[in-house]
Order: C-alpha cells, then sequence, then structure tokens
C-alpha cells in the first residue's frame, strides 16, 4: 500500500523544512534537581512518601440467577460557549462529583516525564487538560491543569519554560513549579498574575514538598493545598470565565479512522497513544530508550504512579505552532499559541484536520473547523501535543499516524 506524506508549514512556503530537534542523553537523576540555569532554592520540610496502594487478587464476581434490569445512563448533553450549566465544568464538558470545585481558579502544575528512571509521575489522571511541549535538549516536560477533581499528589513539580505564560493567561489558573531560568522568572514575575505563582519555599508545605521515596528527593504538589495557600495570600480564588471549548457525545462526520498516535519530539522523547475501543479513549505509551535510527523505538505504558492506572485521554489533538529559541540558550524556547494555526484532533477512533484558536491573550484555546465552525471535543480529558509548524505528519497505514517534531 503507497505511504501518504503531508507537510504543515508556517511562514514562508518556499523556506520550510527547519532543522530536526536532536535530543541529547537524558538529564541525570539527582537528589536536588536543576538544569542549565534553573534557580531551585532547597526544601526546608521532607515528607514520607505514602506507599503504592496494594494489588487486589481479582475474584470471579457470581453469576446471576436471572438477567439483570440495566439501566441506560444517558449521554452527556452538547455544550457550547453561552450555555454551560454552573455545575458543568467547561474544561471537560462533565459534572464533577463536588460542583463546589468549580468556583475557584484552575490548578495548573508543572510534572517532569525526563529522567526516566524517575517514571511514573504522580497524579497526572486526575488533570482535565494536560500540555506535552518541547522544553529544550530533546526533551518534553507536561503542565497539568486540575480544576473538576484534586489531586493529593502531583508531580515531581519542574521548573517553568516561556510556554507556561500561555497557560496562566488562557485558564486563569494558579501555577505550582520548582524554579527557572532568569529570563523566564523575569517575564512570569513581572506579569500581572505574579502573586498566582507557587515556587518552593520555607512556607510552601503542604502546598508543595519535598518527598524522598528510592533516595530522590522529589518536589510534590496537593492541589487542594495550592488553593489554600493562594487565597490565604490574598489571591482573588473565584470562579474565572472559562469558556471556549465546544463538547459533544456523538463524533462529528468526516473522519478518518485513527487506531494509532505516534510523537515523535527526538531520538530522546517519543510516545504513542492507542485507541481502546472498550472504553472509547485512548491510551499512554512512553519512550523507555534511545533511538538514534528512527527504527528502535520501544515504548511501555505510562501510569499513574498516585493511582497504578494507566494515563488516558478522551481527546489528543497535536497542536503546530512556531518555536523561537533563544539565541544561545538551550533552555529558552518560545512558543507562539496566540491567533490561529494547524491541528490534528483525534476523538473515538477517529481524526480530523482542524484549527487551533486563542484570539485573546485570555481566550481559552478551542478548536474550529476548516470552515470556521466549531469543532467539537469529546466530554473528558483532553491532551496537546505541542509540536514545531513544520513538523512532519505521516500516515503509515491506515489509521496509524506519526508525528515529527521539526523546528526552526
Amino acid at each position: 500500500m503507497k505511504t501518504t506524506y503531508h507537510w504543515i508549514v508556517f511562514g514562508m512556503a518556499a523556506l520550510i523544512l527547519g532543522a530536526c530537534s536532536i535530543g541529547s542523553q537524558p538529564e541525570p537523576a539527582a537528589r536536588s534537581a536543576t538544569t542549565e540555569g534553573e534557580l531551585l532554592p532547597i526544601a526546608t520540610q521532607t515528607l514520607t512518601a505514602s506507599p503504592l496502594p496494594p494489588t487486589d487478587t481479582p475474584t470471579p464476581s457470581p453469576v446471576p440467577s436471572a438477567t439483570p434490569t440495566i439501566t441506560a445512563t444517558p449521554p452527556p448533553q452538547s455544550y457550547s460557549p453561552g450555555n454551560y450549566p454552573s455545575g458543568v465544568n467547561p474544561l471537560t464538558g462533565l459534572q464533577p462529583a463536588d460542583p463546589a470545585l468549580l468556583e475557584r481558579r484552575p490548578l495548573a502544575v508543572k510534572v517532569q516525564i525526563f529522567p526516566r528512571g524517575q517514571r511514573p509521575p504522580w497524579g497526572i489522571s486526575l488533570a482535565d487538560i494536560v500540555y506535552d511541549y518541547y522544553q529544550n535538549n530533546g526533551l518534553t516536560r507536561f503542565n497539568a491543569i486540575f480544576y473538576g477533581n484534586e489531586a493529593g499528589q502531583v508531580g515531581p513539580v519542574r521548573s517553568a519554560r516561556y510556554f507556561d505564560d500561555n497557560i496562566l493567561r488562557m485558564y486563569k489558573a494558579i501555577f505550582a513549579f520548582g524554579g527557572a531560568d532568569r529570563r523566564v522568572l523575569d517575564r512570569l514575575f513581572s506579569a500581572d498574575y505574579a502573586d498566582r505563582l507557587v515556587v518552593e519555599g520555607s512556607s510552601s508545605c503542604p502546598a508543595l514538598c519535598r518527598i524522598d521515596p528510592n533516595g530522590f528527593n522529589y518536589l510534590i504538589a496537593n492541589t487542594q493545598e495550592l488553593g489554600k495557600l493562594a487565597a490565604g495570600k490574598g489571591v482573588d480564588n473565584t470562579r474565572q470565565n472559562l469558556e471556549g471549548m465546544s463538547f459533544q457525545f456523538p463524533p462529528p462526520p468526516g473522519g478518518a479512522p485513527a487506531q494509532q498516535i505516534y510523537n515523535r519530539y527526538s531520538i530522546s522523547a517519543y510516545n504513542r497513544w492507542d485507541y481502546d475501543p472498550a472504553s472509547g479513549r485512548y491510551l499512554r505509551f512512553q519512550d523507555v530508550q534511545e533511538d538514534t535510527t528512527g527504527k528502535d523505538e520501544a515504548y511501555a505504558p505510562l501510569t499513574d504512579r498516585a493511582s497504578g492506572v494507566q494515563v488516558a485521554a478522551d481527546n489528543v489533538v497535536v497542536l503546530l505552532a512556531t518555536h523561537n529559541p533563544d539565541e544561545g540558550s538551550k533552555t529558552r524556547i518560545d512558543i507562539n499559541l496566540t491567533g490561529s494555526g494547524p491541528a490534528v484532533a483525534f476523538r473515538d477512533g477517529l481524526r480530523y484536520d482542524v484549527l487551533w484558536n486563542r484570539p485573546a491573550l485570555d481566550s481559552v484555546l478551542y478548536l474550529t473547523n476548516p470552515d470556521g465552525t466549531p469543532f467539537p471535543f469529546k466530554h473528558g480529558v483532553t491532551w496537546f501535543q505541542v509540536m514545531g509548524q513544520y513538523s512532519k505528519v505521516e500516515e503509515q497505514s491506515p489509521g496509524v499516524w506519526r508525528f515529527e517534531n521539526r523546528l526552526p
């Protein structure tokens, strides 16, 4: 079968094909982790990590003597900006178990995925939205946004990048991170949201605390305590306008089959999403070794250390955006996520060519079809894979899509 290739280009059409980002070896494990140019204060309080819950041995369920009566759960209603009921989470389209959680700001936490030896991360399966994006040296990092759920442990918490400015403005969030390059700190602390920044310090625990399992001094966040800490400092932690996304239960027409999604950022950082028809969700798999040839990728399920469950998403969206590295810096890459740009959305085992939109700095990012009509997310969790505007998109075989990151 003939393989088809698609190239998505921003800027001058004749001057494309930026250099492929080549990943370096993952940063080594350290008891108080830093990266080049980052400022990470040493914590004053250490907590004992909670052990992982034991795995129960399944027992067979009794066979019912008669066929039970099953009451079908009605599908979620469709929502769009302007018609969200007060009890519906505008970031998932779902009603949280505790509607009172919506009467506050979202909480964004910067979470590491490298080095590999310190996986799995804590708490990310409880996030409403996660952005996975290139940070430096061929590696990626997560910004996880919590609104409809609380998470007692999220982390390991790591340093900020320029890109996190987008999250703070779009979602009006309180942001927990573990330090940053001086120029990144200057941008964040000179912004109008500076009072919503939570960095490790002598008074940050129990919102941000150190735990030391297996000899690693991890920084871990507690979302409920983060909100309390911010409110105690006088931050306005009332409900914000987060409308922008549209939700629809049945998949829209026009989708192409999409059972697998490969996202390759470098020789070090790559991931895969497999569609699970039983749950109607995409399951996350993560790199386990370097791959210098493009033929030696190896994967394992990415799990949540707090719960033991595999990370899953109802929507996976690849955003293609301009990446502008600071000259001479490995840690400062300015990703432009304002205006509009091309994207590829995946839901219900289907693929759609769409546009991402953020018309104002404080607009929540949403999707539209090429004709400008709203594209509906599936109700639930969304993961955004942020890649360069010159990235390569390939349908390797029917239903198998591969994205390779390309930067200037």
